[in-house]
């Protein structure tokens, strides 16, 4: 059975996790209805990019992650639930789906965290270990979850690159680094 993950949260983080995990061969759906506080930022301190808008960061961002086989949908996630083997959510709708792993990319909101039995500090978040992981195997929590009175978005994009890569060392079994090399010749 292939390995699937489910992100929650289509800004930075969400989308920084996708496409890592897409990239590395794990099939992810990134649910989201794109209502990110990025589309009223300008970006003037997101590393390699001199000034950006949000809404145009948003948009390369997705495309970036479809390109490499993640999918986006629109879609509010209703619930979450854990069987201690796999993650369900229930979707806006009726509609549910089901995953080896969650990352709540959520903002401010800790609704489905505290669904799945997590505690919500306002000044410390969900109490995640250096990757993002909860106290629910398997859970992962990145972005304003995980600091929520420090946040910005190039922080919320590292923390979805740094739970996707320890899913990744997961499931392969020892540690990934996520490297490209530019065509030799």
């Amino acid at each position: 059975m292939a390995t699937s993950v489910i992100v929650v949260g289509d800004g930075p983080g969400g989308l920084s996790a996708a496409l890592f995990l897409a990239k590395g061969g794990i099939s992810v759906t990134v649910y989201g209805q794109d209502k990110t506080a990025m589309h009223w930022a300008l970006l003037k301190n997101y590393l390699g990019i001199p000034e950006i808008l949000g809404s145009e960061f948003q948009r390369i961002a997705r495309a970036q992650v479809e390109a490499v086989g993640g999918r986006l949908e629109n879609a509010r996630v209703e619930s979450i639930a854990t069987d201690g083997a796999r993650f369900r959510v229930l979707l806006e709708g009726g509609v549910t789906d089901s995953a080896d792993f969650v990352i709540l990319s959520e903002g401010k909101s800790p609704r489905l965290a505290l669904q799945l039995g997590l505690r919500f500090d306002d000044q410390d978040g969900l109490g995640v270990d250096a990757n993002g992981q909860t106290s629910v195997a398997g859970a992962y929590a990145i972005g304003r979850l995980a600091r929520p009175t420090r946040s910005q978005a190039i922080i919320s994009a590292g923390d979805g690159a740094k739970a996707a890569i320890d899913i990744l060392s997961r499931v392969t079994g020892k540690p990934v680094q996520d490297w490209d090399e530019p065509a030799k010749g």
